[in-house]
């Protein structure tokens, strides 16, 4: 019986998950995909930044922003596909955006691509849950030591004093925020 809750509750992601793109920047028509959504966002800004904030749109997360790279690509496009500069400039304004809503109590989460429903990267920032914690985590100094994850996973991040824990190898991270 517990099997079959944990699948039903992840049937809507299955069927919400972004598998193929047809994300095409030089073709407006193929933007009109909701997995677009957040391409055409990107599409819509002027060049500089490099990085910029939305607030999510769902009524059920208000208390949550996204990060995106300004920078879009044909198809689905990941953190993998960044260049480190690229990678290393998004961490580095999600954390501090993050530090400005939340001090001290901020988490960053990147949905593995079963859970993910945008073609165009983004870091989800919220108020760190109390007690998500778990054992499978890297510890690292700063946002260019966060490693990349395989395409196929998520990962979270949060302060743990002066350094940053990295937590991988999971699906649909967001979960860990304050919604």
């Amino acid at each position: 019986m517990p099997g079959v809750l944990i699948l039903l509750a992840w049937a809507p992601l299955a069927l919400a998950a972004v598998s193929e793109c047809v994300c095409d920047p030089a073709d407006s028509e193929s933007l009109a995909a909701r997995q677009c959504s957040l391409t055409r966002e990107a599409l819509a800004r002027p060049a500089p930044p490099p990085v910029f904030f939305l607030r999510d749109i769902n009524p059920m997360k208000v208390n949550r922003w996204l990060a995106l790279p300004a920078a879009v690509r044909k198809g689905v496009y990941t953190l993998a596909d960044m260049t480190p500069e690229e990678r290393l400039q998004l961490w580095t304004d999600a954390i501090r955006r993050a530090r400005e809503l939340w001090k001290d109590e901020w988490g960053l989460a990147v949905n593995g691509s079963q859970a993910r429903t945008q073609c165009q990267p983004h870091i989800h920032i919220g108020r760190l849950l109390e007690g998500v914690e778990t054992r499978k985590f890297v510890v690292v100094g700063g946002p260019a030591q966060i490693p990349v994850p395989p395409v196929d996973e998520g990962l979270w991040v949060h302060p743990a004093g002066d350094k940053l824990h990295v937590h991988t190898g999971e699906q649909l991270t967001e979960t860990v925020l304050f919604r």
